[in-house]
């Protein structure tokens, strides 16, 4: 899982299209697992590979910005087409970043909540302050401090490959590696705190498969409705 991809590698790998985000938001969670998510930082290139992943259902959803239709100029971004990303600023002090799914006015999203780093460590880890490298990357802040990701980043277009993008390189998590568990720090929404709509594939999950959970919920749509 955490193998290394060289440079060249790297190069050659092409941003995924547009029609892998626009599917329903639940298969794109699922799919992003195992994928690199690749920035162009001003010290050289970094990429990481996910590991945990959140879907956020939009309208519907109680954990979503956009519950309820809301719209604002802060989550304008989740409203327009796949492919994009949405980044906020959470509790004063962090930065989120999540991959818009589905369609234009279709306002739901994954949130990139973890990975492991496959090209550019030190970078990141110098970054992220030298922490230990066990839990360099293991949390949607955290992630985001490690790749420079902030608010000028808000909208990017994840299909052009530019300062930040997301490809394949073949890798494939298998059913039995993926836990689906509930989202994190949305207790407010109620019911929908426990849809288990968390993904995530551990290092060692080839050893330990984990039984896929059921979900109780009552409809459609993207990110939480305040700050996490």
């Amino acid at each position: 899982m955490e193998r290394p991809l060289s440079g060249r590698a790297l190069a050659a790998l092409a941003p995924l299209e547009s029609r892998f985000y626009q599917r329903t938001t639940e298969t794109v969670a699922r799919a992003l697992l195992g994928k690199v998510l690749i920035r162009d930082l001003p010290e050289g290139r970094v990429a990481v590979r996910l590991t945990e992943v959140e879907a956020y259902l939009g309208v519907a959803d109680p954990a979503a910005h956009t519950y309820g239709g809301r719209r604002s100029a802060r989550n304008e971004v989740m409203w327009g087409d796949g492919g994009h990303l949405y980044v906020y600023f959470t509790y004063g002090m962090h930065f989120c970043s999540n991959v818009v799914t589905r369609r234009t006015g279709v306002p739901e999203a994954v949130l990139l909540r973890g990975g492991v780093p496959v090209v550019g460590s030190p970078l990141m880890a110098a970054r992220r302050g030298n922490r230990d490298a066990r839990r360099l990357l293991d949390g949607p802040a955290k992630l985001c401090q490690g790749l420079g990701i902030g608010r000028a980043l808000n909208g990017a277009d994840l299909t052009l490959g530019d300062e930040v993008w997301l490809a394949s390189d073949g890798f494939e998590c298998q059913r039995s590696w993926v836990r689906r568990l509930p989202r994190v720090g949305v207790a407010y929404a109620g019911e929908a705190a426990a849809w288990p709509l968390r993904f995530v594939v551990e290092l060692d999950a080839r050893a330990r498969p984990r039984r896929v959970l059921g979900m109780r919920r009552g409809g459609g749509g993207a990110i939480g409705r305040r700050d996490r």
